[in-house]
């Protein structure tokens, strides 16, 4: 059995050598200070309030105060008309918005990467950066007027032959609609990691490549791909670890009742049912079966890619 201060021998233990270095760097240490207090306080201090998804929370009563109710919110939640219909929408944007929008940001910083013009590198950087610092309200605001009957969307549609389509009240329409909005909005943000990720592969290997015969093509996928699939691994797991989760925001506010049947998920439920009907109890319950499902996904695709690969998160 390993002494926790002192070997046998007399040397210093592992843990007098912790201890050791952590007086030596302590500077460093309190830095650390502040981040581990917000993440006890906003982060693990909530946790003592899940506990009202197995309660009938009251107000007047607390959380210590009010009833038990056990797994009946979950059963109602489970048995309700509407739950399929939102687990199925949840479902389907999120597993889109994967297959679609995360190998996008991919691809451009490819493409960036592959720009020997570096005034025209930027200047589509800087593009395709400006469209994530614009507000979800001004973003909805620019596709309801795109977007409308007299927009130019479906001005160009009809002078194409077409016929005017009501894009933001329609069901079929919203999902190509949100996904393809936030694809515009944050491909460039998205991509500045993979490019950092880009710009410190080896230059050696490149003209090793293209003194072997490799075309532009090959290069990029026998060097520059592999160079950032650790990167990729990682931002896919960390995806999928927050796979059940959508901003409710941008969907509440192209939300309508003509378009319900496709924008109707579990963020949006829980806010409209929680926060402005009061069902604190209920839409806690169901937050907690949404984190419950990004947990077992989280864990079974970082042990997926730990079995696969040399990367994963732990």
């Amino acid at each position: 059995m390993p002494m926790t201060r002192w070997r046998s021998n007399g040397q210093p233990g592992r843990t007098s050598r912790l201890i050791r270095r952590m007086a030596r760097r302590y500077d460093l240490y309190l830095m650390l200070l502040l981040p581990m207090v917000w993440y006890l306080v906003f982060h693990y201090g909530p946790l003592y309030g899940l506990q009202i998804a197995f309660k009938n929370f009251n107000l007047a009563r607390g959380i210590v105060g009010s009833d038990w109710a056990g797994f009946e919110h979950f059963l109602r939640f489970f048995n309700s008309y509407y739950f399929w219909r939102l687990l199925r929408n949840t479902l389907t944007i999120n597993l889109l918005s994967l297959l679609v929008a995360f190998p996008i940001p991919i691809l451009l910083a490819l493409l960036i990467n592959e720009i020997r013009n570096k005034a025209f590198s930027k200047w589509l950087q800087n593009i395709t950066y400006i469209p994530h610092f614009i507000s979800i309200v001004v973003v909805v605001g620019i596709l309801t007027v795109m977007l409308s009957t007299k927009g130019p969307v479906n001005m160009l549609v009809q002078a194409l032959g077409g016929s005017e389509t009501r894009f933001l009240e329609s069901a079929g329409w919203f999902k190509t609609v949100f996904i393809g909005s936030n694809i515009w909005q944050n491909m460039g943000w998205q991509s500045i990691i993979y490019i950092a990720a880009l710009s410190g592969i080896n230059l050696q290997l490149y003209e090793a490549a293209k003194m072997d015969g490799a075309s532009r093509l090959r290069r990029i996928w026998h060097v520059s791909l592999p160079g950032i699939t650790p990167i990729i691994v990682i931002l896919l797991i960390l995806d999928v670890g927050q796979f059940m989760n959508i901003g409710f925001e941008k969907i509440l506010l192209l939300q309508n009742n003509l378009n319900l049947e496709s924008s109707d998920v579990i963020s949006t439920f829980v806010y409209t049912t929680g926060i402005l009907k009061g069902e604190y109890s209920y839409t806690a319950a169901i937050g907690l079966f949404n984190s419950v499902i990004n947990l077992v996904l989280l864990l079974i695709v970082n042990g997926f890619a730990r079995r696969t690969s040399e990367t994963s998160l732990w």
